[in-house]
């Protein structure tokens, strides 16, 4: 069975699903189960995007893949002064 990969979008909208249905008295296997998730991602997306809305949601990627770009852009200025301290030690 292929494995799908769900939108930030509809993992906040399944999540909300599953809120419904367990407000509804349902229990929380049966409102996993009726989202069609399993309940291992279900509880992985709800630690990661519980409480979010949809915009938040897009904000908190964004500012996820700047925050990767500025780690990177730090590992390299670390490393390039690091060979520019071997080479004056060198000299």
């Amino acid at each position: 069975m292929p494995r799908k990969r769900h939108s930030a979008e509809e993992i906040v909208t399944k999540l909300r699903q599953a809120e419904v249905l367990t407000a509804q008295g349902r229990s929380v296997a049966e409102a996993i189960r009726s989202i069609g998730v399993t309940e291992v991602a279900f509880y992985r997306w709800r630690r990661e995007y519980g409480g979010l809305k949809g915009d938040q949601v897009k904000l908190l990627k964004e500012l996820e893949a700047e925050n990767a770009r500025l780690r990177r852009a730090v590992s390299d200025l670390t490393l390039d002064k690091m060979i520019l301290a071997e080479a004056v030690r060198g000299n």
